[in-house]
């Protein structure tokens, strides 16, 4: 019976969702982010703030929740040419891809976070990744996951499992889910203190939260919430 988990945390709606998933299951939770030079580096610090406020907001939760960990791993950002690691405009590349796609990021990431857990003598790796409503990465995938559980379990010579709580729902199930998990005041949350916005941009406050409200982050968020708060049909 698994206990500890590891969440790769940004600070996002997803990963803020799936911490919530964790910290409902495992009587040890630790959270773990990357500093790729990232443009909406502003996500780093949102985190804090999110850190906290569950902390705040869910006491039960508070004595399950442990150490937090940062990686600098500038060197992504130094072999990437994206737009979420250069002043580029958003935009499909030829091989049918957007250029957010950032090649090798979520292996990489499950790669330290293995290490990590393996130091920190943590079960599960817990990943907000989808292949429902995502912008076609390739290594947010299903298929993906499963090698790479495979390959860290291997490598580690220590079985360690991939959760991905989000794989199979698309945003509005994500808000709902966040709902099922903490309730309205963890939606309130979301919706106040993370962040997804690519531009990095928390000035302009929207129903769904802060952010530009154009880039292909900002769309998909406002969409899932326009479905989530839609009345149902009977």
């Amino acid at each position: 019976m698994h206990t500890s988990a590891l969440v790769l945390f940004s600070g996002g709606q997803d990963s803020t969702t799936c911490l919530a998933h964790a910290l409902s299951r495992y009587e040890r939770v630790e959270t773990i982010a990357f500093d790729y030079r990232q443009r909406h580096v502003v996500e780093l610090d949102a985190r804090l703030r999110v850190l906290d406020e569950l902390r705040r907001a869910y006491p039960h939760w508070a004595s399950r929740l442990g150490q937090d960990h940062l990686l600098d791993v500038a060197v992504l950002g130094a072999v990437s040419e994206t737009s979420l690691t250069r002043e580029t405009e958003f935009q499909m590349q030829a091989n049918g891809l957007p250029n957010t796609f950032v090649p090798g990021r979520n292996l990489l990431f499950l790669t330290l976070a293995a290490a990590v857990a393996y130091r920190r003598d943590l079960q599960v790796l817990v990943t907000g990744v989808c292949e429902t409503d995502f912008s076609g990465y390739p290594d947010c995938r299903d298929d993906t996951m499963k090698a790479m559980q495979l390959a860290l379990s291997l490598g580690m010579d220590k079985r360690l499992l991939i959760e991905t709580p989000l794989m199979w729902i698309d945003k509005a199930e994500t808000w709902r889910l966040a709902e099922t998990l903490g309730g309205k005041r963890l939606v309130e949350l979301i919706v106040e203190h993370t962040h997804t916005c690519y531009l990095g941009e928390r000035d302009h406050r929207h129903a769904w939260g802060y952010g530009c409200g154009h880039c292909p982050a900002c769309e998909l968020r406002a969409r899932g919430w326009e479905r989530y708060q839609a009345p149902v049909s009977t």
